[in-house]
């Protein structure tokens, strides 16, 4: 099979930090979607600056370097930089010259923009147009913001971003109202391209059009061909008869005339001819690039059939090979004893498939592998423990209400032994961002991502004891503790959780028994973010706004969450700020599903200056050291580490002080203290799973809780979403019938308020855009990024039980 390339959307690039010279700051770097940009990911940042995390990318300070090639400079003080014109012709909007920010080294460089069809694209030159584009965003989805007299933004949501400038004010103005206009007219097609992400009936439809535009394109061209006879037929005749009146004897004035009108009639038949040339020109071009379209459109849906039929096989061929395997293996599907569900994940990735589970199987089967019959329970057709298989599922969630008035459940209704039919779906999904797919309730474990951003949570004692610490470097400990703790509850989590609807939220209210309370609200759909507050008795104050883009590369899942995390302290007004790593789910197509994190994190202490660089190892087949490790050093302003971080991010973290000793010149050495045992503190360790965890989606303790229905939530609460609860119930088709009707109301509501846009766009009068209830979008003080904050007024609505302004969403 011919080599094929799977492009994802990849667009990582550093926070702000001062761009060299011109005394200005340089604005975030981030790759174009799906093309050649100019910038690629790398390494680094400005020296003498701070970077944070990278917008999408694995790790801190991820810059961009320029890509291969040369790009055209800037001309000298800026001139010519955007010349933008309205094209004739060629159905674009507007065209022209502008600066795009590449990377801090090359700063702003000159660009040819094409505004079309709701779409801008760049080139690196206006002849690299008929080859290569560099880079295309949708103007639907992206907002556009006005930074100063030449400088404008456009941005989609954090996954392509393009600060550009223009050459003057008025051309500045020029292209946001040419992107204003274009954005309004985009909104209507974003209509057509709803969420179903069926590549199939959209490739079908292209087809289509494609069709009927060279359909239209022949008859617009035969019609050309018969002006051309006419005119030729036409003018034949009319130099015939001037011809004529020539050879009659006729007063000399006359002739005069005669040959004034002859000599008209020779630039009509020369400017014919001219116009005739360029239509059989234009003839010529038309039809050499239907045959290019039909051939290059042919080619992509042939390749993308061999892709589909050859990863189909291959996973066909390992399900014969694993089930040849476990027929010449002389042993039981799980002794006591082994390792079963609960064994290294990463380890079953070294050709360890015995215990391969049926749930991971990514291809039509009709055969269930039996499950094992020494296990502490006997499962049923409802997967019920055996004691209680008589009980409905309705009866038993009943029985468990009663109980969570008195105290905090410890189990949910085990998870059904469904077999999955998974390639059907997920060969669909190469190269796609995973929340713009549905999914079936089948991939799902029965909580949200509100319920899962509030997981974070789990460990809060130690930012507990962070707040105790008087030593502002021992505090930073805590907190890198605590930062790697929220990563312990997705080892063996290959399930995805709900997403959530625009407008839900999810409360936690932990004031009485630990000392904290959160609230949760999904701000956004189109991309989707969450905001989180979460405010402590205790002393610290936990906010955050989380982008998730995720894609599917074929063997694996890409999860980049996108945003800051911020942890404050009120006794010291300590502020510290850091971003999530990438998570990636292995082995999608074949072998058992495994978790990965890997990047690093830099958490800031904004008032001091204190910084902590935390390391996860991706894990590798090869190496001899410990999976899942996490390393760490915490530094004073000046550079100098003052602890060491070791541990794994699943296990525990450990600290050490480091001790300078003498060198060999006299001078002061840094002390491995991680060799001195005796400076080791134990900062934090993982809580053990419940028991029969491998049946209740390997929940922890407190994910167990979370989904358990409490009375007096507000109305957009997670825990009354349908579909999650019937899940949860294991009445996984009447869960995935429930879900299908939320996402339509959804998107019905959606469409609706895109209606409204369009016509307050038209008309001129001020629309509003949906606003979450609970929190406001600002610009962060710290960050200088437009971040949603906690607003207030949940809990004393609560206790009102005042839920008027809450939409109706369920």
């Amino acid at each position: 099979m011919a080599a094929t390339e799977l492009r994802g959307v990849v667009g990582p690039g550093p926070a702000a930090i001062a761009a060299p010279g011109g005394g200005g700051t340089g604005p975030p770097v981030v790759g174009s979607g799906g093309g050649r940009g100019d910038s690629a990911p790398g390494s680094g940042a400005a020296p003498g600056t701070v970077a944070t995390a990278s917008a999408s990318g694995p790790g801190p300070g991820a810059g961009a370097v320029a890509a291969a090639g040369p790009a055209p400079a800037p001309p000298p003080g800026g001139s010519g930089g955007s010349g933008g014109s309205v094209a004739g012709g060629s159905g674009s909007a507007r065209e022209g010259w502008l600066f795009k920010w590449t990377n801090y080294i090359k700063g702003y460089q000159r660009r040819w923009f094409v505004l079309s069809n709701g779409l801008l694209s760049y080139y690196r030159s206006k002849a690299e147009m008929r080859h290569t584009c560099r880079g295309t965003i949708n103007l639907a989805t992206a907002n556009i913001t006005v930074e100063d007299s030449c400088n404008f933004i456009i941005s989609n949501g954090g996954a392509q971003t393009y600060h550009l400038k223009a050459s003057s004010e008025v051309e500045r103005q020029r292209w946001v109202t040419a992107l204003e206009l274009a954005k309004a007219k985009a909104v209507k097609m974003l209509a057509e391209s709803d969420e179903s992400g069926d590549e199939e009936s959209v490739s079908q439809t292209d087809k289509t059009e494609l069709q009927n535009t060279l359909r239209t394109l022949s008859s617009k061209v035969e019609d050309l061909s018969t002006c051309n006879d006419l005119i030729a037929k036409h003018g034949t005749a009319l130099q015939r008869s001037l011809s004529e009146l020539e050879s009659l004897r006729l007063p000399a004035e006359s002739n005069e005339k005669i040959k004034q009108v002859n000599e008209r009639a020779t630039l009509f038949r020369i400017t014919s001819n001219a116009m005739i040339n360029a239509c059989r020109d234009f003839l010529t071009l038309a039809q050499t690039h239907s045959k290019k379209w039909q051939k290059s459109l042919q080619y992509e849906r042939d390749q993308r059939i061999r892709l589909e039929e050859t990863l189909e096989q291959l996973a066909k061929q390992h399900n014969h090979l694993e089930r040849a395997f476990r027929g010449a293996t002389v042993l039981p599907a799980h002794p006591s004893g082994s390792a079963g569900p609960g064994k290294d994940q990463c380890c079953s990735g070294k050709g360890d498939m015995s215990d391969e589970d049926d749930e991971n199987e990514f291809f039509d089967a009709p055969e269930i592998i039996t499950m094992p019959e020494n296990l502490g329970h006997k499962r049923t057709g409802s997967n019920i423990s055996g004691a209680s298989s008589d009980i409905s599922l309705d009866e038993q969630y009943k029985h468990q209400l009663e109980e969570t008035k008195k105290e905090k459940r410890t189990k949910i209704p085990y998870k059904p032994n469904y077999s999955l039919n998974l390639w059907s779906i997920m060969k669909n999904c190469i190269g796609k961002e995973l929340s713009k797919i549905p999914m079936p309730v089948n991939f799902n474990e029965p909580l949200s991502m509100l319920q899962r951003l509030t997981e974070d949570l789990e460990y809060h004692e130690l930012l507990d004891r962070a707040a105790k610490c008087e030593n502002s470097l021992e505090q930073l400990c805590y907190v890198a503790a605590f930062t790697v703790s929220s990563y312990s509850t997705t080892v063996s989590r290959t399930s995805k959780p709900f997403n959530p609807l625009l407008g839900e939220t999810f409360e936690l209210d932990r004031l009485e028994e630990n000392g904290f309370r959160s609230i949760c609200e999904q701000v956004s759909h189109h991309p989707p973010a969450a905001a989180h507050h979460a405010e402590s008795k205790n002393g610290w104050t936990l906010r955050q706004e989380i982008k998730i883009t995720s894609k599917f590369r074929g063997k694996y899942l890409s999860i980049m969450p996108l945003g800051t995390i911020h942890c404050i302290f009120k006794e010291t007004g300590h502020h510290y700020t850091w971003k999530k790593v990438t998570t990636t789910v292995h082995n999608i197509i074949v072998g058992k599903l495994w978790i990965d994190q890997s990047g690093e994190i830099d958490i800031i202490n904004h008032k001091t200056g204190d910084k902590c660089n935390l390391k996860f190892v991706p894990y590798s087949y090869f190496s001899r050291d410990v999976a899942r490790k996490v390393t760490g050093e915490v530094t004073d302003p000046s550079g100098k580490v003052h602890f060491i971080l070791l541990g794994t991010w699943d296990e525990k973290m450990d600290c050490f002080k480091v001790q300078p000793v003498a060198g060999e010149n006299g001078g002061d050495a840094r002390q491995r203290s991680c060799e001195a045992e005796e400076s080791r503190v134990m900062l934090w360790k993982r809580n053990p799973l419940p028991k029969n965890a491998e049946y209740m989606y390997y929940f922890s303790e407190l994910a167990l809780t979370l989904n358990a229905w409490e009375a007096g939530t507000a109305p957009t609460d997670s825990r009354l979403r349908p579909d999650q609860r019937l899940m949860e119930n294991g009445r996984w088709d009447e869960a995935n019938a429930e879900k299908q009707r939320l996402e339509e109301k959804q998107r019905l509501s959606r469409k609706k308020r895109e209606a409204e846009a369009v016509k307050a766009t038209e008309d001129g009068t001020p629309y509003d855009p949906y606003k979450a209830l609970w929190f406001k979008r600002e610009k962060d003080p710290i960050t200088k990024e437009l971040t949603h904050t906690y607003r207030g007024g949940y809990w004393e609505c609560k206790e009102k039980q005042e839920w008027t302004a809450c939409p109706d969403i369920f």
